[in-house]
């Protein structure tokens, strides 16, 4: 059937995991911050089969913005990335799912449990922070590439006063060369009057 399917959880213990646990399961895909579905299975204590299922059941809810499968390239680059023993390959037979920020939070509405809610909240929320961090740090980037050119329009007018300096000096040198130059050829010798 379906429609709004739900995955309720016999357990309703509200479960906390430490945000550098959350982060260390965001990748970068297609150039967006993602999450795997067998991480966030396992965050939210369900079977990565049981999420699939849920979100295969409701697929108007994950347009592609919100949710997509890797490709076959991005499936090898990414099992590359990341180190995983023999027995975590053996659940890797075909390409993840992948759910941005916003298939994240849509997540909640297929996931109904308490510790599934909490988790959910907690990854919305790391992704928030994400997000202001990276605000502020494009903020920072943004002066810094400011202060290099005009440093680098500093430094070339630097470089241009000292070429004219150098030719100034260039001149003044041929001058005093020119000065004190022997005179040659004939020399018409002066009158008296």
């Amino acid at each position: 059937m379906l429609g709004n399917t739900h995955i309720d959880m016999a357990d309703s213990i509200v479960l906390s995991v430490p945000d550098e646990v959350i982060l260390n399961k965001i990748y970068v895909i297609r150039g967006k911050r993602v999450m795997i579905d067998r991480d966030l299975a396992e965050l939210y204590g369900v079977e990565t089969r049981t999420l699939n299922q849920a979100v295969r059941r409701n697929t108007k809810r994950f347009p592609d913005d919100f949710m997509f499968q890797m490709t076959p390239k991005e499936f090898q680059e990414w099992k590359s990335q990341i180190v995983i023993s023999n027995s975590q390959r053996m659940g890797l037979r075909k390409a993840p799912l992948v759910f941005t920020e916003q298939g994240v939070a849509m997540l909640s509405s297929v996931l109904n449990s308490d510790s599934a809610i909490s988790v959910n909240i907690q990854i919305i929320r790391v992704f928030t922070r994400m997000r202001e961090t990276f605000a502020v740090h494009k903020d920072i980037v943004e002066r810094l590439n400011m202060l290099e050119r005009k440093g680098v329009e500093s430094e070339n007018q630097m470089l241009l006063i000292l070429e004219y300096l150098k030719q100034f000096e260039q001149l003044k040198q041929q001058q005093l060369e020119q000065e004190n130059r022997k005179e040659i050829g004939y020399k018409i010798p002066k009158t008296k009057k």
